[in-house]
């Protein structure tokens, strides 16, 4: 393969990694941009999501992608208990502390029982079109990449369209922006909190899904994307979802392109020293200005 192709192939591949971190990290900034809420469970939520889509597949030999049509509704609702049953208990004054921790409880809780009921064992979808590849102008591209990046820009556009286009949405974007001035106008906060909270989960159905496509999973795997998934908000700029899509993607970028004179733990250790670097000039964030207030 010439220097050329190996460029493009990685170019390709960064885009393709881009999107799926876009989704991963969606959740986390909603959760944030509604309540200030740290939450370190997403993650966990994400693997809970690759263990349900593994066992539907092995136990039920039901496709991945037809097993959203009950995790997302089922995330859903957790998201919305989570927030009102735990979360709105919280003191404002001691919420954002707070939620690290009671989050963190919870991923080890899920850790604990995902182990209990499935060992420590890796375990792998093996999919009838798991071993396909795309030739595109010389590159060879993963099929389940593609499939799990187009899970991720329906997720993605459907996320976008629900807080443009609807009523919800607005209200959501209202909370987000001013939560108080929101309540003044008639919004009722706690209910769009505990619906966004369902959302946020329910990315984190679709994600682990489209996880599950190329991942070899495990109970503890949620510790390793807690790292990157906050690295991506913080850098978008703490409740912006463009700006946590464009750090997604040049995350992914980042990754992808480095991998080809080093190899991937430099590659992501690169980008994180290029966040701290970033975060002593610009600490809201480097697409934490004007981007930070779209959505």
């Amino acid at each position: 393969m010439s220097s050329g192709t190996l460029i493009f192939q990685s170019v390709v591949l960064g885009v393709l990694l881009g999107g799926l971190y876009a989704l991963l990290a969606s959740g986390l900034t909603l959760y944030f941009g509604i309540m200030r809420v740290v939450m370190i469970a997403h993650s966990a939520f994400l693997i809970l999501a690759a263990y349900l889509a593994w066992w539907s597949h092995t136990r039920l030999g039901v496709d991945p992608l037809l097993s959203l049509v009950v995790t997302v509704p089922l995330f859903f609702g957790a998201g919305v208990l989570l927030q009102r049953l735990l979360l709105s208990r919280l003191r404002p004054a001691t919420l954002t502390m707070m939620s690290v921790l009671l989050t963190f409880a919870i991923a080890v809780v899920i850790e604990g029982l995902l182990g209990y009921a499935f060992t420590g064992t890796q375990r792998r979808i093996q999919l009838g079109y798991g071993a396909a590849n795309l030739e595109l102008f010389g590159a060879r591209i993963a099929v389940v990449k593609l499939i799990a990046f187009g899970l991720a820009a329906v997720a993605l556009l459907t996320l976008y369209l629900l807080l443009k286009k609807t009523t919800f949405g607005w209200s959501l974007r209202a909370t987000i922006q001013h939560r108080d001035a929101a309540r003044l106008v008639g919004i009722d906060t706690d209910r769009v909190a505990g619906y966004g909270f369902g959302i946020g989960l329910a990315t984190a159905a679709v994600g682990g899904t489209a996880l599950a496509l190329d991942t070899t999973i495990y109970p503890s795997l949620h510790w390793h994307w807690i790292g990157p998934l906050m690295a991506i908000i913080v850098v978008g700029g703490l409740g912006s979802v463009p700006g946590a899509a464009a750090a997604a993607m040049l995350l992914g970028l980042t990754q992808s392109l480095l991998q080809i004179p080093l190899n991937t733990t430099w590659a992501q250790t690169i980008f994180y020293l290029a966040l701290f670097a970033t975060l002593a000039f610009r600490p809201q964030g480097f697409f934490g200005g004007r981007l930070a207030q779209r959505f």
